[in-house]
């Protein structure tokens, strides 16, 4: 048990009960207890297995390769259509966790088994990315700009991409293409830290300030 997940779930404001539930369920299935992205974390021989997390609405369990498990109960959820690897069960109550313990067991066991086995999610590549109109349009009247976006890393330009297309409206799209023009001549992806120690520093942490 590690103390970082132990002050975690102290000072949780929602979910406490069922995150300190699926705490337990998991860590009888001999992984390893680690804390990343600010969530209790799941390893086996280093590897990341699950995640578990709270939201607004439900807690969940996620399941770092859950494309690549079976899921016989159909019970897996993609949080958004973007998301390639990462699928959750999610929960409103203990007693929906009780209820689904040997379920959630079972889907881990078999998570530590694509794990073992080497399995990889084979990610959609860059090009199959939507380019929004608003983007296309960006790139056809400003060609020095479309070549400063195909000269970021293939990961850089996936995480506009979503970022740009992810917006309901035309006119927000457009808001968020002029915003990180900048960004996108500088070299810089959409979370790098643009203070100058580093472009792969991601979500500066305060200890030097972020333009």
């Amino acid at each position: 048990m590690n103390p970082k997940v132990d002050d975690f779930l102290n000072n949780v404001q929602k979910w406490h009960e069922e995150l300190s539930l699926l705490r337990s369920i998991i860590l009888n299935c001999g992984l390893v207890e680690d804390f990343k992205w600010m969530h209790p974390c799941y390893t086996y021989n280093k590897n990341n297995i699950v995640l578990i997390h709270g939201f607004k609405d439900y807690c969940a369990v996620l399941f770092h390769k859950g494309a690549l498990l079976n899921d016989a109960d159909k019970i897996l959820i993609q949080q958004t259509e973007n998301v390639q690897s990462g699928r959750q069960i999610r929960f409103t109550s203990t007693q929906e966790i009780i209820d689904l313990k040997a379920t959630i067991k079972a889907y881990i066991f078999e998570a530590i088994e694509v794990e073992k086995a080497g399995l990889k999610v084979v990610a959609k590549k860059t090009e199959e990315f939507n380019v929004s109109e608003e983007l296309a349009q960006k790139f056809n009247e400003n060609l020095e700009f479309k070549k400063a976006f195909e000269a970021l890393t293939p990961g850089r330009q996936r995480g506009y991409l979503l970022h740009f297309s992810g917006a309901k409206q035309a006119q927000t799209r457009v808001a968020r293409i002029e915003k990180n023009m900048k960004r996108i001549f500088d070299g810089y992806g959409l979370n790098d830290c643009t203070c100058g120690l580093s472009k792969r520093k991601p979500n500066c942490d305060g200890s030097h300030k972020n333009i």
